[in-house]
């Protein structure tokens, strides 16, 4: 068993019966060729991703140690995960949710189990709990509406994920709200704060509420981005609208305003650590590149936030 395999379930074994994080954990484990680029990095895998996503990952050398927690079918937002011995729990703050429905994978990563973990991202199923967790969270360009995509605390590693090689400064614009969504003030002003590193121009753009397209599942291009990437790199908005919320529900926000119009459009985005809140919890924000440039994507992550940390429950 390789050494990060073996540091990777001891943390496991400590932490996952208060995070609850994993559907099923793995203990036995084929030997890796100890050429290949991620050779022995332990990774977990969203439970019920496409396989040949997880098998993309083998062949880097990557070694799953198992299955993250979903929702469990009765949560209508699916803002957070279960297992047999409970729900899933925001290792920065264990009354509030890590966000999903990627959530288990989310957790993983944010608590130091693992330096990656696969998720699928319908409508925000991964950027919302990355920016929950205070870890980056990818979705990749897709002309469905879900889409694959990764959690990761390292840029480095989104970029070994992708085989993207380094890129200059990206342009960049912000809007807060997409002309639409109703965002916390805080929410807005530490993500605003986090993407003035990219000094990007702030657009008056005004997007319709995707929610009716989203439910009649209609995908297909967006003028008003592709006018807009004709002249920028990159959108940048708060990740979510609100800060977690506690167990019992998200109440009448919907969580997914900010993210889900990019699942429509298949547009690539990221979740991208950008501080903390007045309660000290996690606060994202959100960059959305062309179709086909994630690299974009990976410089933003390294120019604004570096390598984040282990959230406080794990150390």
């Amino acid at each position: 068993m390789p050494d990060l395999v073996r540091a990777a379930l001891a943390r496991l074994d400590r932490v996952e019966p208060v995070l609850c994080a994993f559907h099923e954990v793995f203990r036995s484990f084929a030997p890796v060729d100890p050429s290949l680029p991620l050779a022995g990095l332990p990774i977990a895998v969203k439970r019920g991703e496409r396989r040949s996503h997880r098998e993309s990952l083998m062949a880097l050398g990557c070694v799953p140690i198992g299955l993250t927690t979903t929702p469990d079918g009765s949560t209508l937002w699916q803002t957070w995960g279960r297992n047999s011995r409970g729900v899933t729990r925001n290792p920065w703050n264990l009354d509030r949710t890590p966000g999903g429905s990627s959530t288990g994978s989310a957790v993983a990563v944010a608590s130091g189990v693992v330096p990656l973990a696969t998720g699928v991202d319908g409508a925000g199923s991964i950027r919302i709990p990355a920016a929950w967790c205070g870890v980056f969270g990818l979705k990749t360009t897709s002309a469905e509406r879900a889409a694959v995509g990764v959690f990761t605390r390292d840029p480095d590693l989104l970029a070994a994920y992708l085989g993207t090689s380094e890129v200059g400064s990206p342009t960049a614009v912000w809007s807060p709200d997409l002309g639409f969504a109703s965002v916390d003030a805080e929410q807005a002003e530490i993500a605003w704060q986090a993407a003035a590193k990219l000094r990007p121009r702030p657009v008056d753009l005004m997007l319709p509420d995707p929610a009716e397209d989203w439910f009649a599942n209609r995908c297909g291009p967006n003028p008003a981005l592709d006018e807009l990437f004709e002249s920028t790199d990159l959108l940048l908005t708060p990740a979510t609208p609100g800060p977690p919320h506690g167990h019992d529900g998200p109440g009448t926000r919907i969580n997914t305003s900010l993210t889900w119009a990019f699942n429509l459009s298949g547009h690539p985005a990221i979740s991208i650590p950008a501080g903390f809140d007045s309660c000290g919890l996690p606060v994202g924000l959100q960059a959305v590149a062309r179709h086909g440039r994630e690299a974009d994507l990976v410089a933003a992550a390294r120019l604004i936030s570096g390598a984040v940390g282990v959230a406080p429950f794990a150390n």
